[in-house]
């Protein structure tokens, strides 16, 4: 429920600062998905990757208020989330602390860096990424006229390389 939601969502009753408020617009959201459908799996996404102080504090201040979800997501940018030590080192916490499965989903560069941490993440519960914006970046997949370049064999070489035969 929510996109990068650790500075909120519905500013400012929303906001971080006020947690309870927080939390209440989350359950909210989820109640509303559950309403329509109860299998729904529910993510937690946050804009924290390689942050994991921060990300142990968003998480544990949520679960506290009763918010329930199934799968953490993390956004990564190393410009504002550190390296990808810090990034693997946050995931395998949070896979170890939370019992949860983990998302990166939402990313650009360092795609097989990223998709290497995510599926190397102890018990399988590394269950994926998503790109986010492959043409604006240094690392598109698209050029600017719509062309594929060499980015986008990455993605035939994963997905033979994690997913099973009958998982497509």
């Amino acid at each position: 429920i929510g996109n990068e939601i650790n500075h909120g969502i519905v500013w400012p009753e929303g906001h971080v600062s006020h947690l309870d408020s927080l939390a209440q617009l989350i359950n909210a959201g989820t109640a509303a998905v559950k309403a329509v459908d109860p299998t729904i799996s529910m993510m937690l996404h946050v804009a924290l990757g390689g942050q994991n102080d921060e990300s142990v504090f968003f998480i544990d201040n949520m679960i506290k208020r009763g918010v329930h979800f199934d799968v953490i997501g993390e956004s990564y940018y190393p410009k504002w989330h550190n390296t990808l030590d810090d990034l693997r080192d946050n995931l395998n916490d949070l896979v170890r602390r939370y019992n949860k499965d983990v998302i990166v989903v939402e990313y650009s560069a360092k795609k097989e860096d990223i998709h290497k941490i995510v599926f190397d993440l102890p018990d399988g519960r590394g269950k994926g990424t998503c790109i986010w914006e492959p043409l604006n970046t240094w690392e598109s997949v698209f050029d600017r006229e719509g062309n594929a370049n060499g980015l986008l064999e990455l993605y035939d070489k994963f997905k033979k390389k994690y997913y099973a035969k009958g998982d497509e």
